[in-house]
């Protein structure tokens, strides 16, 4: 009886441990709306994170929009003061190209926009034609100054061209109408070919150069006051005009020593232009040309 008294209690105590350990399933039902939960709460995290970098982001852009129409304006109209209004043009390197012209160009150019606005480019451009003005530099002198420097076309010769004189370079480039007291030129040259083409300018160059070598060699002999013009149209008998007795007279130079063939040609018609024309080369010898009656 007292085994029986004993084993209840002990083995209602151990059932109950029993019951304890042994898991409850849970219902199917619940787990699902857990899932849910789980789900919707990754979803939000997600979004808000977006929310994070996207809005500094967007405030960052309007704030740089902001600042930039406002850099913008300032400027626009900081440049566009009386600070930096045209004051002084300065002009450097010129010696046969006109000032006033390249002022002119400078102002219509520069006074309006200021000098920081001013299309320097487009002033470089037109300073570019005027007469002798090879290249040009143009820069701003800050606040209100412009400066020009010039690298100028060098005449060399004095074209004869539709009856009236020009001076070229040794481009071949015809610069401007000739003064009638030009020195450092010191007389025309007929023949100059007017054509525009290849060929005409390869022999407008070839003319040049002869008329060049010609001065050169007279300066030598000290006959560049005797020659009034010189014939270079056909360029393997080039022929010098001066005058004698009064008379225009014709030597005939031939293609080298210029100065040794003037002088000799000088030599022989001295005195006698009343009564011969010209000198002729035949050969290495002179021949007096009888002036026509």
């Amino acid at each position: 009886m007292l085994r029986s008294l004993t084993r209840g209690p002990l083995q209602r105590c151990m059932a109950k441990k029993e019951r304890k350990s042994v898991p409850r399933p849970r219902p199917v039902g619940r787990k699902k709306s857990l899932e849910r939960v789980k789900k919707r709460g990754g979803n939000s995290g997600v979004s808000e994170a977006l929310r994070n970098k996207i809005v500094p982001l967007a405030i960052c852009g309007f704030i740089i929009v902001f600042l930039a129409a406002f850099v913008f304006v300032t400027y626009d109209s900081a440049t566009a003061s009386n600070f930096f209004s045209l004051k002084s043009v300065e002009v450097e390197g010129i010696d046969r190209a006109s000032k006033a012209d390249i002022e002119k160009i400078v102002k219509a150019n520069a006074e309006r926009p200021g000098v920081w606005n001013a299309d320097l480019l487009e002033i470089k451009q037109k300073i570019e034609k005027v007469a002798f003005v090879k290249t040009a530099s143009v820069s701003r002198d800050l606040p209100s100054g412009i400066t020009v420097k010039i690298n100028e076309r060098l005449p060399v010769a004095i074209v004869r061209i539709g009856g009236n004189d020009f001076l070229a370079d040794g481009e071949g480039q015809v610069l401007a109408p000739a003064d009638k007291n030009e020195k450092r030129v010191p007389f025309a040259m007929l023949g100059w070919d007017e054509a525009k083409s290849e060929k005409a300018g390869k022999e407008n160059l070839e003319r040049l150069k002869m008329y060049q070598k010609m001065v050169a060699e007279w300066k030598d002999y000290d006959l560049v006051s005797r020659v009034r013009s010189v014939d270079l149209a056909d360029l393997r008998e080039p022929k010098a005009m001066l005058e004698d007795s009064g008379l225009p007279v014709t030597i005939m130079l031939g293609r080298e020593n210029f100065g040794q063939q003037l002088s000799n040609g000088i030599k022989a018609i001295v005195g006698k232009g009343n009564m011969f024309e010209g000198v002729n080369l035949v050969g290495p010898n002179m021949q007096l040309v009888p002036r026509k009656q």
